[in-house]
């Protein structure tokens, strides 16, 4: 697919220099049918297991058990809106979308961290009702029901490893969290089905319900701030913008570059502009071409918008 970036970023298309384009074909990019794939098994898996601990919940009066079913809900939802967000980011560009709808993808992403948010807020408050007058709970029923959505929930994780990609796609990583933050749940639901069992200490299901909500929070802040900074256009973590500029400059006949702007537009899809000022007696082309072949080989990034300017021509201030 090729993308036409729109000249916003710098609109002073002048004669003589020269805006390249690069084709690419997001050959590093992860929409593979597999990711939908092992959403879409891990989102049967999970609404199966929802309801299970859900009635359990009611069934045995665990606070643990049925906030991991709610956990489970909100997971429904982000793995529906992840398979959703990926057949979007399948269509193609339009002359109103230019970049497609790859954005969709991190919009999912940020709306599952948000969610993370919202489940574990509403654990905490309820744990903390419960903390002072905790109810009699059936902990060997909740310590088998537990134990499904354990298993349940290791399996849904084990298919997005083996069918998704977790480690680069932020959209199935969060989904991934999601799944992981049930099994915490589980595992959670287990020890307080054990203490209470041994012990007939029934604060244990709120309190190990918070400590469960806590490490949640946790893996939702690091989604959330990875979303919010590819949204903001932040310069992805991998790559340090200094040192790009740096290789830039060593192109001979390169006398400045400015302007430089590295983004993300989604996960495994990076793009970078900038103005290269050259020797006014060097081939403009020659060295776009070595610019571009640069950025590509040593950075990864295929989707370039490249300005060469000589020395008589002016451009005003820019804002960014």
């Amino acid at each position: 697919m090729n993308h036409h970036p729109q000249s916003g970023r710098h609109s002073h298309e002048e004669p003589g220099h020269s805006h390249h384009d690069h084709t690419h074909d997001h050959h590093g990019h992860s929409h593979a049918p597999n990711n939908k794939k092992g959403l879409l098994i891990a989102l049967i898996i999970t609404s199966g297991i929802m309801f299970v601990e859900f009635f359990g919940g009611l069934f045995t009066h665990s606070l643990a058990l049925l906030s991991d079913a709610g956990h489970m809900l909100s997971d429904i939802a982000s793995l529906a809106l992840s398979l959703v967000a990926m057949i979007f980011a399948a269509k193609p560009a339009s002359s109103k979308n230019t970049y497609g709808f790859y954005r969709f993808e991190v919009m999912a992403a940020l709306f599952n961290g948000v969610m993370l948010f919202v489940i574990a807020g509403l654990v905490i408050r309820e744990a903390w009702q419960r903390l002072f007058e905790p109810p009699v709970v059936a902990s060997g029923s909740m310590i088998i029901i537990a134990t499904i959505g354990l298993l349940a929930n290791l399996v849904s994780a084990w298919v997005l490893i083996r069918k998704g990609d977790v480690k680069d796609n932020l959209n199935v990583r969060s989904a991934y969290l999601h799944i992981i933050g049930d099994a915490l749940g589980s595992v959670g639901a287990i020890v307080a089905g054990v203490i209470m069992q041994w012990f007939s200490w029934y604060a244990a299901d709120p309190i190990i319900s918070v400590l469960v909500a806590l490490l949640i929070l946790k893996s939702a802040w690091g989604v959330l701030r990875h979303s919010f900074h590819i949204l903001m256009e932040g310069t992805p973590s991998a790559l340090n913008s200094d040192q790009v500029k740096q290789a830039l400059l060593q192109i001979s006949g390169v006398a400045d570059v400015h302007d430089l702007h590295i983004w993300t537009i989604t996960s495994g899809l990076n793009a970078l502009s900038c103005h290269l000022r050259i020797e006014d007696d060097r081939s403009a082309q020659e060295i776009l071409q070595q610019a571009v072949t640069l950025i590509e080989d040593k950075y990864n990034i295929s989707h370039t918008t490249i300005q060469i300017e000589t020395s008589p021509f002016q451009h005003g201030e820019l804002k960014v």
